[in-house]
C-alpha cells in the first residue's frame, strides 16, 4: 500500500499530476484545486488513496490527510465510486464540502461533475453525522429543502463571527434570500440570542 509520495511534479493537467519519485514518475488523480495549486519543478508530498481493481490500478492523491479521509469517507456511501468521490472533492476545500453535507446542500452537491439528484441525497443521509459537523435537522428535512450555498457571503460572515457550518446553515435557512448581505447577517445573529 502507498501511504503518501514525495517527490517533484514533472507534469500536470487539470486532473492528474505525474510526480517523480526517485527517478520513477507516478501518475495521480487530483482535484482541480489541487491541480491548480501544485506547480510543475516543485517538490511536494502527497498523502495517497489506491484504488485496485482486475482492471485499474489509480493513486488519488491529496495534500492533506484530511482530504484523502473525507475521500474514504465519500467512497462508504453506496453507489458512489472514485470518480464521484474525487468530483466532490472539487468543489471547494474540505470545510467546504463537509459544511455542505452536514448543511445538507443538495443542490451544490449535485452542481459536481458526473453527481445526480438522488447520488447527492445519497451522500447527506449516510454522511451528514460523520462529517464531523454538527447537524440538527432530520435526512428527510436535509434533502427536502434547496439548502444554502456554502460560498454565500453571509454565510461566510457568519463562519467569520464564530458560527460552525451547521448553525450558520440552520441560521440562514429561514432567511429571506434576496435580502441584502448585512440584513441577512442580522437576523441571523438576532435568531442566534
Amino acid at each position: 500500500m502507498i501511504a503518501y509520495l514525495h517527490g517533484v511534479i514533472r507534469e500536470k493537467n487539470f486532473e492528474s499530476v505525474v510526480i517523480d519519485v526517485n527517478g520513477v514518475g507516478y501518475g495521480v488523480k487530483v482535484t482541480i484545486d489541487e491541480a491548480v495549486s501544485l506547480k510543475e519543478g516543485d517538490k511536494t508530498k502527497l498523502f495517497i488513496y489506491e484504488h485496485i481493481r482486475e482492471d485499474t490500478h489509480d493513486l488519488y492523491g491529496f495534500s492533506e490527510p484530511l482530504n484523502r479521509q473525507l475521500f474514504e469517507l465519500l467512497l462508504s456511501v453506496k453507489n458512489v465510486g472514485p470518480r464521484v468521490a474525487l468530483a466532490v472533492m472539487s468543489l471547494g476545500s474540505e470545510s467546504v464540502v463537509r459544511g455542505a453535507i452536514a448543511g445538507g446542500d443538495v443542490k451544490l452537491l449535485q452542481s459536481a461533475k458526473h453527481v445526480g439528484k438522488r447520488a447527492a441525497e445519497q451522500i447527506v443521509v449516510e454522511l451528514r453525522d460523520r462529517v464531523g459537523l454538527e447537524s440538527s435537522e432530520d435526512a428527510e428535512n436535509i434533502v427536502s429543502r434547496g439548502g444554502v450555498r456554502v460560498d454565500d457571503e453571509a454565510m461566510q460572515a457568519l463562519l467569520a463571527l464564530g458560527f460552525n457550518n451547521a448553525e450558520a446553515s440552520k441560521a440562514l435557512s429561514g432567511i429571506d434570500k434576496e435580502l441584502p448581505v448585512e440584513d441577512k447577517v442580522k437576523q441571523a445573529l438576532r435568531a442566534k440570542k
